[in-house]
């Protein structure tokens, strides 16, 4: 039994999604830019490998540093390369932005794709207009739960970012795992979170972990939906469900669930 479980959809999965968006807008080739880490890299690759599959052509896939003033040598390889969009695999506030600046600012590329590291409110204010038509994808669900726990966190007065709802839904298991099992130590609650994540039982939301509670109490089964509508498979992958994002009006909107 795994110990290592996942609300968030990996990204292996956001590649195959976005590669769909990609095809779907008829894009037929890309740039890539990443930040130079895990995480850059490996959605990159997934990007490249899932575009590839359906037809697409990757005309570079090259990595960026964080912190730079100046992205002018990255951003003048991936306008040599050329590309119908530049795919942005970084982080809102680091090299992510500076890529896009740079790469708006030589008229490299005025299109981009920007996955779950770009996505926020800063990014178009900081930009500004020109990064209306962009598009994006981030964890997302327009499930029930997702709607009850957007109610929830604006009355808590928290904003509902990429990952926020994940994150509670991974405490939520942690907890539920322990009154299934009876047990605090991960050795032993660890078998149970497959089970307090999926059917059978009764579907449980943002704000009914009292009552989740309970049921386990008592010997029954739960299915626990959440935030982010859960559902775990493998040895404790997400299924995944993705939000797709455009700039418009200079903010992030939601057009979309896949």
């Amino acid at each position: 039994m795994a110990f290592f479980f996942r609300t968030a959809p990996s990204d292996a999965r956001q590649g195959q999604v976005v590669a769909a968006i990609l095809k779907e807008k008829g894009h037929k080739s890309i740039a890539i830019s990443y930040t130079n880490n895990d995480y850059g890299k490996g959605l990159a690759d997934s990007i490249e490998t899932n575009f590839k599959s359906v037809g697409g052509k990757v005309t570079i896939n090259a990595s960026h540093e964080d912190g730079k003033g100046d992205y002018g040598a990255e951003v003048a390889a991936l306008a040599q390369a050329g590309g119908d969009i530049l795919v942005v695999a970084g982080y809102i506030d680091q090299g992510g932005k500076g890529i896009i600046q740079a790469a708006l600012d030589t008229g490299a590329y005025d299109s981009f794709l920007l996955p779950d590291g770009m996505i926020g409110d800063s990014l178009p204010k900081a930009i500004g207009s020109d990064l209306n038509g962009s598009i994006g994808t981030a964890p997302g669900t327009d499930s029930p739960g997702a709607a009850k726990f957007k109610e929830m966190a604006t009355a808590a007065d928290v904003n509902v970012g990429p990952f926020v709802p994940e994150s509670y839904d991974a405490a939520a298991l942690i907890i539920l795992a322990m009154q299934s099992s009876g047990a605090t130590s991960s050795q032993i609650f660890k078998s149970r979170v497959m089970e307090v994540a999926n059917w059978p039982g009764t579907k449980i939301y943002p704000g009914e972990l009292a009552k989740a509670l309970r049921i386990l109490k008592n010997g029954g089964d739960i299915d626990y939906v959440g935030g982010s509508a859960v559902e775990l498979i493998g040895g404790g992958e997400s299924a995944g469900n993705y939000a797709e994002y455009l700039v418009k009006g200079g903010a992030f909107t939601i057009t979309g669930y896949r």
